[in-house]
Protein backbone atom coordinates (compact mmCIF):
# COMPACT_ATOMS: atom_id res chain seq x y z
CA UNK A 1 0.00 0.00 0.00
CA UNK A 2 1.43 3.59 -1.04
CA UNK A 3 2.54 5.79 1.75
CA UNK A 4 0.31 8.24 2.73
CA UNK A 5 1.95 12.01 3.10
CA UNK A 6 1.32 14.67 5.67
CA UNK A 7 -0.19 16.26 2.59
CA UNK A 8 -2.27 13.56 1.43
CA UNK A 9 -3.20 12.74 5.07
CA UNK A 10 -4.41 16.80 5.70
CA UNK A 11 -5.98 16.59 2.15
CA UNK A 12 -8.02 13.27 3.13
CA UNK A 13 -8.73 14.04 6.55
CA UNK A 14 -11.16 16.36 8.43
CA UNK A 15 -12.48 19.13 5.93
CA UNK A 16 -11.94 21.88 8.06
CA UNK A 17 -8.74 21.49 8.91
CA UNK A 18 -7.75 21.01 5.57
CA UNK A 19 -9.12 24.13 4.24
CA UNK A 20 -7.13 25.71 7.03
CA UNK A 21 -3.51 23.64 6.94
CA UNK A 22 -4.04 24.05 2.68
CA UNK A 23 -4.98 27.63 2.61
CA UNK A 24 -2.86 29.52 4.73
CA UNK A 25 0.60 28.99 2.94
CA UNK A 26 -0.82 29.71 -0.08
CA UNK A 27 -2.36 33.19 1.42
CA UNK A 28 1.35 33.87 2.75
CA UNK A 29 3.23 32.72 -0.70
CA UNK A 30 0.51 35.75 -2.65
CA UNK A 31 1.13 38.10 0.35
CA UNK A 32 4.79 37.94 -0.50
CA UNK A 33 4.19 37.56 -4.31
CA UNK A 34 2.00 40.98 -4.06
CA UNK A 35 4.94 42.71 -2.23
CA UNK A 36 7.31 41.88 -4.89
CA UNK A 37 5.16 42.78 -7.43
CA UNK A 38 5.00 46.61 -5.70
CA UNK A 39 9.45 46.23 -5.12
CA UNK A 40 9.86 44.91 -9.08
CA UNK A 41 8.12 48.15 -10.12
CA UNK A 42 10.03 50.48 -7.80
CA UNK A 43 12.95 49.34 -8.96
CA UNK A 44 12.06 49.88 -12.59
CA UNK A 45 10.81 53.25 -11.79
CA UNK A 46 14.68 53.89 -10.70
CA UNK A 47 15.03 53.69 -15.06
CA UNK A 48 12.81 56.35 -15.52
CA UNK A 49 8.66 56.75 -16.96
CA UNK A 50 9.97 55.35 -20.19
CA UNK A 51 10.47 52.28 -18.64
CA UNK A 52 7.77 52.11 -16.49
CA UNK A 53 5.63 52.73 -20.09
CA UNK A 54 7.65 49.97 -21.65
CA UNK A 55 6.97 47.42 -18.48
CA UNK A 56 3.25 48.50 -18.65
CA UNK A 57 2.67 47.58 -22.72
CA UNK A 58 3.76 44.26 -21.82
CA UNK A 59 1.69 43.99 -18.72
CA UNK A 60 -1.55 42.94 -20.89
CA UNK A 61 0.30 40.19 -22.50
CA UNK A 62 1.88 39.18 -18.92
CA UNK A 63 -1.49 38.74 -17.63
CA UNK A 64 -2.76 36.79 -20.29
CA UNK A 65 0.29 34.37 -19.73
CA UNK A 66 -0.91 34.05 -16.19
CA UNK A 67 -4.58 33.66 -17.02
CA UNK A 68 -3.53 30.21 -19.14
CA UNK A 69 -0.86 29.20 -16.52
CA UNK A 70 -3.09 29.56 -13.10
CA UNK A 71 -6.31 28.10 -15.12
CA UNK A 72 -4.73 25.51 -16.42
CA UNK A 73 -3.15 24.99 -12.80
CA UNK A 74 -6.43 24.35 -11.10
CA UNK A 75 -7.74 22.25 -13.92
CA UNK A 76 -4.90 20.21 -13.16
CA UNK A 77 -4.67 20.43 -9.45
CA UNK A 78 -8.49 19.59 -9.19
CA UNK A 79 -7.87 16.27 -11.59
CA UNK A 80 -5.25 15.34 -9.24
CA UNK A 81 -7.43 15.78 -5.88
CA UNK A 82 -10.18 14.21 -7.55
CA UNK A 83 -8.06 11.00 -7.95
CA UNK A 84 -6.63 11.02 -4.78
CA UNK A 85 -9.48 11.35 -3.04
CA UNK A 86 -10.84 8.16 -5.19
CA UNK A 87 -7.42 6.54 -4.08
CA UNK A 88 -6.50 6.24 -7.41
CA UNK A 89 -3.06 7.41 -7.28
CA UNK A 90 -1.95 6.07 -10.71
CA UNK A 91 -4.36 8.53 -12.76
CA UNK A 92 -3.55 11.07 -10.28
CA UNK A 93 0.40 10.85 -11.29
CA UNK A 94 -1.24 10.53 -15.41
CA UNK A 95 -3.26 14.14 -14.19
CA UNK A 96 -0.23 15.56 -13.05
CA UNK A 97 1.99 14.78 -16.10
CA UNK A 98 -0.44 15.57 -18.47
CA UNK A 99 -0.96 19.08 -17.02
CA UNK A 100 2.69 19.33 -17.69
CA UNK A 101 2.63 18.51 -21.04
CA UNK A 102 -0.56 20.73 -21.93
CA UNK A 103 1.38 23.11 -20.07
CA UNK A 104 4.58 22.93 -22.25
CA UNK A 105 2.35 22.70 -25.82
CA UNK A 106 0.42 25.83 -24.57
CA UNK A 107 3.22 27.66 -23.80
CA UNK A 108 5.40 26.99 -26.90
CA UNK A 109 2.36 29.19 -29.02
CA UNK A 110 4.17 32.15 -27.38
CA UNK A 111 7.09 31.94 -29.00
CA UNK A 112 5.63 33.38 -31.85
CA UNK A 113 6.04 36.40 -29.88
CA UNK A 114 9.72 37.01 -29.55
CA UNK A 115 9.94 37.84 -33.56
CA UNK A 116 6.89 39.79 -33.36
CA UNK A 117 7.59 42.23 -30.07
CA UNK A 118 8.95 45.09 -32.48
CA UNK A 119 5.97 45.09 -34.81
CA UNK A 120 3.37 43.85 -32.13
CA UNK A 121 4.10 47.31 -29.90
CA UNK A 122 4.58 49.43 -33.13
CA UNK A 123 1.07 48.90 -33.89
CA UNK A 124 0.33 50.03 -30.58
CA UNK A 125 1.82 53.13 -31.15
CA UNK A 126 4.58 53.09 -28.90
CA UNK A 127 7.93 54.44 -30.32
CA UNK A 128 11.49 55.12 -29.44
CA UNK A 129 12.82 54.18 -25.94
CA UNK A 130 9.68 52.93 -25.05
CA UNK A 131 9.15 50.50 -27.97
CA UNK A 132 12.96 49.51 -27.85
CA UNK A 133 12.34 48.33 -24.12
CA UNK A 134 8.73 46.86 -24.72
CA UNK A 135 9.93 44.48 -27.69
CA UNK A 136 13.09 43.32 -25.52
CA UNK A 137 11.32 42.74 -22.17
CA UNK A 138 8.46 40.79 -24.24
CA UNK A 139 11.17 38.87 -25.98
CA UNK A 140 13.10 37.45 -23.06
CA UNK A 141 9.56 36.57 -21.34
CA UNK A 142 7.53 34.90 -24.42
CA UNK A 143 10.80 32.95 -24.88
CA UNK A 144 11.05 31.80 -21.65
CA UNK A 145 7.16 31.46 -21.33
CA UNK A 146 7.82 27.63 -20.93
CA UNK A 147 9.85 28.11 -17.82
CA UNK A 148 6.49 30.35 -16.59
CA UNK A 149 4.48 27.74 -17.76
CA UNK A 150 5.99 24.86 -15.77
CA UNK A 151 6.73 26.16 -12.57
CA UNK A 152 3.17 27.44 -11.94
CA UNK A 153 1.45 24.25 -12.49
CA UNK A 154 4.03 22.07 -10.79
CA UNK A 155 3.09 24.34 -7.79
CA UNK A 156 -0.48 23.26 -8.96
CA UNK A 157 0.23 20.17 -8.79
CA UNK A 158 1.81 19.54 -5.08
CA UNK A 159 -1.60 21.47 -3.45
CA UNK A 160 -3.57 18.83 -5.61
CA UNK A 161 -1.65 16.46 -3.21
CA UNK A 162 -2.10 18.45 -0.64
CA UNK A 163 1.09 19.80 -0.06
CA UNK A 164 1.04 23.47 0.11
CA UNK A 165 3.60 24.12 2.25
CA UNK A 166 6.18 23.10 -1.00
CA UNK A 167 4.01 25.31 -2.96
CA UNK A 168 4.53 28.11 -0.76
CA UNK A 169 8.53 27.61 -0.27
CA UNK A 170 8.80 27.47 -4.11
CA UNK A 171 6.21 30.32 -4.19
CA UNK A 172 8.19 32.47 -1.88
CA UNK A 173 12.09 31.78 -3.08
CA UNK A 174 10.90 33.18 -6.49
CA UNK A 175 9.69 35.96 -5.36
CA UNK A 176 12.42 37.08 -2.68
CA UNK A 177 14.81 35.97 -5.35
CA UNK A 178 13.39 38.40 -7.82
CA UNK A 179 13.82 41.08 -5.81
CA UNK A 180 17.59 40.21 -5.16
CA UNK A 181 17.88 40.16 -8.84
CA UNK A 182 16.24 42.87 -10.07
CA UNK A 183 19.27 45.39 -9.34
CA UNK A 184 21.80 43.16 -10.16
CA UNK A 185 20.27 42.90 -13.64
CA UNK A 186 19.29 46.14 -14.29
CA UNK A 187 21.60 48.47 -12.69
CA UNK A 188 24.72 46.24 -11.82
CA UNK A 189 24.93 44.61 -15.27
CA UNK A 190 23.63 47.31 -16.78
CA UNK A 191 20.82 45.75 -18.58
CA UNK A 192 17.65 48.52 -17.71
CA UNK A 193 14.06 47.33 -18.73
CA UNK A 194 15.49 44.19 -20.11
CA UNK A 195 17.21 43.19 -16.74
CA UNK A 196 14.07 43.01 -15.31
CA UNK A 197 12.81 40.61 -17.38
CA UNK A 198 15.76 38.52 -17.11
CA UNK A 199 15.59 38.73 -13.20
CA UNK A 200 12.06 37.24 -13.01
CA UNK A 201 13.22 34.56 -15.69
CA UNK A 202 16.06 33.39 -13.82
CA UNK A 203 13.82 33.44 -10.02
CA UNK A 204 11.30 31.21 -12.44
CA UNK A 205 13.91 29.03 -13.23
CA UNK A 206 15.48 28.76 -9.77
CA UNK A 207 11.59 27.58 -8.82
CA UNK A 208 11.46 25.34 -11.60
CA UNK A 209 14.29 23.50 -10.69
CA UNK A 210 13.35 23.08 -6.95
CA UNK A 211 9.85 21.70 -7.91
CA UNK A 212 11.31 19.24 -10.51
CA UNK A 213 13.62 18.44 -7.80
CA UNK A 214 11.09 17.54 -5.80
CA UNK A 215 8.40 15.80 -7.85
CA UNK A 216 10.60 13.91 -10.07
CA UNK A 217 13.59 13.50 -8.11
CA UNK A 218 12.92 13.44 -4.32
CA UNK A 219 11.08 10.65 -3.14
CA UNK A 220 8.89 12.49 0.42
CA UNK A 221 6.27 13.76 -2.28
CA UNK A 222 2.67 11.42 -2.54
CA UNK A 223 2.92 11.35 -6.21
CA UNK A 224 5.92 9.68 -8.39
CA UNK A 225 6.34 11.57 -11.22
CA UNK A 226 8.74 10.31 -14.67
CA UNK A 227 8.10 10.91 -17.83
CA UNK A 228 8.03 7.33 -18.60
CA UNK A 229 4.46 7.15 -17.25
CA UNK A 230 3.38 9.84 -19.60
CA UNK A 231 0.36 8.26 -21.23
CA UNK A 232 -2.10 10.54 -23.56
CA UNK A 233 -5.81 10.35 -21.69
CA UNK A 234 -8.02 12.25 -24.27
CA UNK A 235 -10.89 11.59 -21.38
CA UNK A 236 -8.37 13.18 -18.90
CA UNK A 237 -7.28 16.03 -21.13
CA UNK A 238 -11.20 17.12 -21.31
CA UNK A 239 -11.23 17.04 -17.82
CA UNK A 240 -8.13 19.23 -17.21
CA UNK A 241 -9.40 21.28 -19.81
CA UNK A 242 -12.70 21.48 -18.63
CA UNK A 243 -11.90 23.05 -15.71
CA UNK A 244 -9.15 25.01 -16.68
CA UNK A 245 -9.89 26.71 -20.25
CA UNK A 246 -12.58 28.15 -17.43
CA UNK A 247 -10.80 29.40 -15.28
CA UNK A 248 -8.27 31.08 -17.47
CA UNK A 249 -11.21 33.22 -19.21
CA UNK A 250 -12.54 33.86 -16.00
CA UNK A 251 -9.33 35.52 -15.25
CA UNK A 252 -9.04 37.24 -18.66
CA UNK A 253 -12.85 38.24 -18.21
CA UNK A 254 -11.69 40.35 -15.53
CA UNK A 255 -9.20 42.57 -17.36
CA UNK A 256 -12.09 43.04 -19.91
CA UNK A 257 -14.26 44.68 -17.42
CA UNK A 258 -11.59 46.67 -15.97
CA UNK A 259 -10.94 47.95 -19.48
CA UNK A 260 -14.69 48.58 -19.78
CA UNK A 261 -14.98 50.55 -16.12
CA UNK A 262 -12.02 52.83 -17.47
CA UNK A 263 -13.59 53.31 -20.49
CA UNK A 264 -16.50 54.85 -18.77
CA UNK A 265 -14.98 56.97 -15.84
CA UNK A 266 -12.59 58.50 -18.36
CA UNK A 267 -15.90 59.38 -20.18
CA UNK A 268 -17.71 60.77 -16.65
CA UNK A 269 -14.83 62.32 -14.87
CA UNK A 270 -11.54 62.15 -17.26
CA UNK A 271 -8.33 61.09 -16.21
CA UNK A 272 -8.56 61.91 -12.45
CA UNK A 273 -11.36 59.26 -11.98
CA UNK A 274 -9.45 56.92 -13.63
CA UNK A 275 -6.14 57.74 -11.78
CA UNK A 276 -8.58 56.85 -8.50
CA UNK A 277 -10.24 54.08 -9.71
CA UNK A 278 -6.96 52.73 -10.39
CA UNK A 279 -5.05 52.91 -7.05
CA UNK A 280 -7.95 52.42 -5.23
CA UNK A 281 -8.80 49.30 -6.87
CA UNK A 282 -4.90 48.39 -6.27
CA UNK A 283 -5.37 48.06 -2.72
CA UNK A 284 -8.92 46.27 -2.78
CA UNK A 285 -7.35 43.37 -4.86
CA UNK A 286 -4.68 43.71 -2.05
CA UNK A 287 -7.64 42.93 0.68
CA UNK A 288 -8.71 39.87 -1.46
CA UNK A 289 -5.28 38.08 -1.29
CA UNK A 290 -6.42 35.84 1.52
CA UNK A 291 -9.62 34.90 -0.37
CA UNK A 292 -7.14 33.77 -3.25
CA UNK A 293 -5.25 31.66 -1.01
CA UNK A 294 -8.34 30.31 0.31
CA UNK A 295 -9.73 29.62 -2.93
CA UNK A 296 -6.50 26.76 -3.53
CA UNK A 297 -7.39 24.84 -0.39
CA UNK A 298 -11.25 25.35 -1.41
CA UNK A 299 -10.52 23.53 -4.75
CA UNK A 300 -8.39 20.54 -3.33
CA UNK A 301 -10.67 19.42 -0.30
CA UNK A 302 -13.55 19.85 -2.34
CA UNK A 303 -12.56 17.98 -5.20
CA UNK A 304 -10.74 15.14 -3.25
CA UNK A 305 -14.28 14.85 -1.27
CA UNK A 306 -15.69 14.70 -4.58
CA UNK A 307 -13.50 11.74 -6.20
CA UNK A 308 -14.24 9.70 -2.70
CA UNK A 309 -17.95 11.31 -3.03
CA UNK A 310 -17.95 12.40 0.37
CA UNK A 311 -21.37 14.40 -0.08
CA UNK A 312 -21.12 15.46 4.02
CA UNK A 313 -17.40 16.18 3.63
CA UNK A 314 -17.93 18.30 0.13
CA UNK A 315 -20.60 20.52 1.89
CA UNK A 316 -18.75 20.69 4.99
CA UNK A 317 -15.80 22.16 3.71
CA UNK A 318 -17.22 24.65 1.63
CA UNK A 319 -19.65 26.29 4.33
CA UNK A 320 -16.68 26.08 6.84
CA UNK A 321 -14.89 27.47 4.45
CA UNK A 322 -17.46 30.46 3.23
CA UNK A 323 -18.21 31.31 7.08
CA UNK A 324 -14.71 31.85 7.57
CA UNK A 325 -13.95 33.40 4.52
CA UNK A 326 -16.52 36.21 5.56
CA UNK A 327 -14.97 37.06 8.85
CA UNK A 328 -11.49 37.35 7.59
CA UNK A 329 -12.86 39.67 4.89
CA UNK A 330 -15.11 41.84 7.47
CA UNK A 331 -12.04 42.27 9.54
CA UNK A 332 -10.25 43.47 6.31
CA UNK A 333 -12.83 45.80 5.43
CA UNK A 334 -13.19 47.55 8.56
CA UNK A 335 -9.46 47.92 8.32
CA UNK A 336 -9.46 49.55 4.71
CA UNK A 337 -12.09 51.76 6.14
CA UNK A 338 -10.01 52.75 9.10
CA UNK A 339 -6.96 53.08 7.67
CA UNK A 340 -8.04 54.66 4.34
CA UNK A 341 -6.46 58.32 5.23
CA UNK A 342 -3.28 56.70 5.57
CA UNK A 343 -3.64 54.11 2.37
CA UNK A 344 -4.46 57.27 0.54
CA UNK A 345 -1.25 59.09 1.82
CA UNK A 346 1.14 56.27 0.67
CA UNK A 347 -0.39 57.15 -2.88
CA UNK A 348 -0.52 61.11 -3.16
CA UNK A 349 2.68 62.13 -1.04
CA UNK A 350 4.04 64.26 -4.09
CA UNK A 351 2.39 66.96 -4.83
CA UNK A 352 1.24 66.62 -7.90
CA UNK A 353 -1.15 63.65 -6.46
CA UNK A 354 -2.08 65.88 -3.27
CA UNK A 355 -5.35 66.61 -5.13
CA UNK A 356 -6.68 63.05 -5.39
CA UNK A 357 -6.31 62.37 -1.89
CA UNK A 358 -10.06 63.15 -1.15
CA UNK A 359 -11.44 61.05 -3.71
CA UNK A 360 -9.71 58.09 -2.66
CA UNK A 361 -9.99 57.92 0.67
CA UNK A 362 -13.82 58.05 -0.14
CA UNK A 363 -13.59 54.84 -2.60
CA UNK A 364 -11.73 52.60 -0.23
CA UNK A 365 -14.21 53.13 2.12
CA UNK A 366 -16.85 52.67 0.08
CA UNK A 367 -15.23 49.54 -1.73
CA UNK A 368 -14.84 48.19 1.74
CA UNK A 369 -18.75 47.95 1.56
CA UNK A 370 -18.40 44.29 -0.44
CA UNK A 371 -15.28 42.87 0.33
CA UNK A 372 -16.86 40.79 3.40
CA UNK A 373 -19.32 39.50 0.48
CA UNK A 374 -15.88 38.59 -1.37
CA UNK A 375 -15.61 34.59 -0.08
CA UNK A 376 -19.49 34.17 -1.49
CA UNK A 377 -18.73 34.25 -4.89
CA UNK A 378 -14.82 33.18 -4.84
CA UNK A 379 -15.05 30.17 -2.69
CA UNK A 380 -17.97 29.69 -4.21
CA UNK A 381 -16.58 29.48 -7.91
CA UNK A 382 -13.92 27.39 -5.94
CA UNK A 383 -15.85 24.75 -5.15
CA UNK A 384 -17.01 24.39 -8.66
CA UNK A 385 -13.80 23.99 -10.08
CA UNK A 386 -13.26 21.20 -7.66
CA UNK A 387 -16.10 19.63 -8.93
CA UNK A 388 -15.69 19.47 -12.52
CA UNK A 389 -18.45 22.30 -12.97
CA UNK A 390 -15.92 25.11 -13.84
CA UNK A 391 -18.13 26.24 -16.57
CA UNK A 392 -20.52 27.87 -13.54
CA UNK A 393 -17.69 29.17 -11.84
CA UNK A 394 -16.97 31.10 -15.10
CA UNK A 395 -20.78 32.20 -15.93
CA UNK A 396 -20.78 33.49 -12.31
CA UNK A 397 -17.54 35.62 -13.05
CA UNK A 398 -18.36 36.74 -16.14
CA UNK A 399 -22.08 38.04 -15.20
CA UNK A 400 -20.45 39.57 -11.92
CA UNK A 401 -17.45 41.64 -14.20
CA UNK A 402 -18.04 41.84 -17.64
CA UNK A 403 -21.70 41.98 -17.32
CA UNK A 404 -23.27 43.23 -14.12
CA UNK A 405 -19.79 45.73 -13.29
CA UNK A 406 -19.97 47.64 -16.75
CA UNK A 407 -23.81 47.50 -16.73
CA UNK A 408 -23.95 48.96 -13.59
CA UNK A 409 -21.29 51.32 -13.75
CA UNK A 410 -22.24 53.05 -16.92
CA UNK A 411 -26.48 52.73 -15.91
CA UNK A 412 -25.90 54.52 -12.50
CA UNK A 413 -22.63 56.83 -13.46
CA UNK A 414 -23.60 57.81 -16.73
CA UNK A 415 -27.01 57.14 -18.25
CA UNK A 416 -28.37 58.65 -14.29
CA UNK A 417 -25.49 61.14 -14.42
CA UNK A 418 -24.26 60.00 -10.87
CA UNK A 419 -20.56 60.73 -12.15
CA UNK A 420 -17.93 58.59 -11.08
CA UNK A 421 -19.70 58.12 -7.58
CA UNK A 422 -22.24 56.25 -9.56
CA UNK A 423 -19.69 54.06 -11.12
CA UNK A 424 -18.29 52.87 -7.28
CA UNK A 425 -21.92 52.22 -6.65
CA UNK A 426 -22.83 49.97 -9.70
CA UNK A 427 -19.50 48.00 -8.97
CA UNK A 428 -20.40 47.24 -5.05
CA UNK A 429 -23.96 46.50 -6.79
CA UNK A 430 -22.77 43.65 -9.64
CA UNK A 431 -20.40 42.48 -6.76
CA UNK A 432 -22.86 41.86 -3.75
CA UNK A 433 -25.44 40.66 -6.04
CA UNK A 434 -23.66 37.81 -7.47
CA UNK A 435 -22.11 37.38 -4.65
CA UNK A 436 -25.20 36.45 -2.94
CA UNK A 437 -26.69 34.49 -6.06
CA UNK A 438 -23.47 32.94 -5.91
CA UNK A 439 -23.58 31.27 -2.79
CA UNK A 440 -27.17 30.15 -3.23
CA UNK A 441 -26.40 28.29 -6.22
CA UNK A 442 -23.37 27.34 -4.63
CA UNK A 443 -25.19 25.57 -1.43
CA UNK A 444 -28.06 24.28 -3.80
CA UNK A 445 -25.05 22.32 -5.44
CA UNK A 446 -23.67 20.58 -2.54
CA UNK A 447 -27.06 19.38 -0.98
CA UNK A 448 -27.94 18.02 -4.26
CA UNK A 449 -24.36 16.19 -4.39
CA UNK A 450 -24.80 15.19 -1.29
CA UNK A 451 -28.12 13.50 -1.41
CA UNK A 452 -26.66 11.86 -4.71
CA UNK A 453 -23.72 10.27 -3.27
CA UNK A 454 -26.04 9.04 -0.23
CA UNK A 455 -28.18 7.32 -2.98
CA UNK A 456 -30.83 9.93 -2.45
CA UNK A 457 -32.93 11.72 -5.14
CA UNK A 458 -31.68 15.66 -5.06
CA UNK A 459 -33.91 17.88 -4.61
Amino acid sequence: MDRLTPGVHTLLGHPKRAILRLSLPMMAAMLVQSLYNVVDAVWVSGLGSEALAAVGLFFPFMMGMMALATGLGVGGSSAVSRRIGARDKAGAERAALLTLALGVLGSSVFLLGVPLASPLFAVFGATGTTAQGAAAYAQILFGGAVILFFANLCTAVLRGEGDAHRAMYAMILGSLLNVGLDPLFIYTFGLGVAGAAWATLASLFASALLLSYWLFLRPRTYLRLSPAKLRWDRALVREILGVGIPASLAQLSMSLAMLAVNGILLRVGGERSVAVFATGWRVVTLGTIPMNGMATGVTAVTAAAFGAREGEKLRTAYLYAVRLGATIQMGIAALVAASAPLLALLFTYAPGSQALRPDLVAFLRWMCLFLPTVPLGMLTSAMFNGVKMGGRALLLTVLRTVVLQVLGGWGLGLALGLGERGVWWGIIAANVFMAALGFAWGARTVVGLSAQFTGDSPE
